[in-house]
């Protein structure tokens, strides 16, 4: 029986699980020459099964020239390998084709091509091609723009648990894209993301609690979201327990921490962050 979408996600899953750990064992015997030599043995083993036509070492094997793993970096090499696994039908296949042609690695730049690509991974059930072939739709790229299909894809991948989606289509129901503006359904989305630790979704459940937008008004709950996401270098994030820590609010007020936070704001570019950390360091 040929195994589905979900099935060949779950294989080459499992395959990149192992592939992981086999680099680790590698890494720790400290034999350079032989570390070099059992790491071209795997890639030879995992060449044989793909040029024998399985599709889930097809795409390992991608992987494995995109990054560069055990072999020289070669995109293209990549491009030939996933677009075998994709034109097999293959979900993980067509969603690593759809990527490659939607940024242009390893092949010529074509957003049709990619949202082609996505569309038939998306219909297989895999998450990440439909949130993908959702960008395309609310944006335009490489398919005329229509925000309702976007809400629409982007729901299938936020029902499968995928914190992308859920942080999207939390931000359709923030700024009614394509659906009607629901401030309680975007925080309901924002915190199933930002509980799987998606940066972008905690900055945003951190303002909806801090301002009371869909949510009962908490600034300490917002103020523990914006340092969850302010941890993983979100600039956004940062400036606002920067700004938090400076006024005391939902936090004991501490000046040293303000300009922590403020300054690896700055650092990475955020001129709002830039201008309050100039005001409150003026002598």
């Amino acid at each position: 029986m040929a195994k589905t979408g979900n099935q060949r996600a779950v294989v080459v899953t499992v395959a990149l699980m192992l592939a992981a750990a086999f680099v680790c064992q590698v890494g720790c015997s400290g034999n350079a020459a032989s570390n070099t030599a059992s790491s071209l043995s795997n890639v030879e083993i995992l060449r044989q099964a793909a040029e024998r036509g399985d599709a889930d070492a097809q795409v390992l094997l991608g992987i494995y020239y995109f990054a560069g793993t055990g072999v020289e970096s070669d995109q293209r090499e990549a491009v030939m390998w996933f677009r075998r696994a994709a034109e097999q039908g293959d979900a993980v296949g067509q969603c690593k084709l759809g990527i490659c042609y939607y940024t242009g690695a390893g092949v010529e730049p074509d957003k049709r091509q990619a949202v082609m690509w996505f569309r038939k991974s998306a219909e297989q059930g895999i998450a990440d091609a439909q949130c993908k072939l959702a960008t395309c739709y609310s944006k335009g790229d490489g398919v005329e723009q229509d925000p309702r299909e976007a809400v629409t894809w982007f729901y299938k991948a936020a029902q499968q648990g995928y914190a992308e989606g859920q942080y999207d289509l939390g931000f359709c129901y923030a700024t009614g894209s394509g659906m009607d503006k629901d401030d309680r359904q975007a925080v309901r989305w924002y915190r199933k993301a930002a509980e799987q630790g998606y940066a972008a979704a905690q900055y945003n459940l951190g303002v909806r609690c801090y301002n009371g937008e869909g949510v009962e008004q908490d600034r300490a709950e917002a103020v523990s979201w914006f340092r969850k996401a302010a941890q993983q270098g979100d600039a956004d994030a940062q400036r606002s327990l920067g700004i938090c820590y400076y006024f005391g609010d939902g936090v004991e007020r501490d000046q040293v921490e303000a300009v922590n936070w403020l300054r690896k704001a700055a650092e990475q570019g955020d001129a709002l962050a830039k201008t309050a950390l100039d005001k409150i360091t003026q002598p």
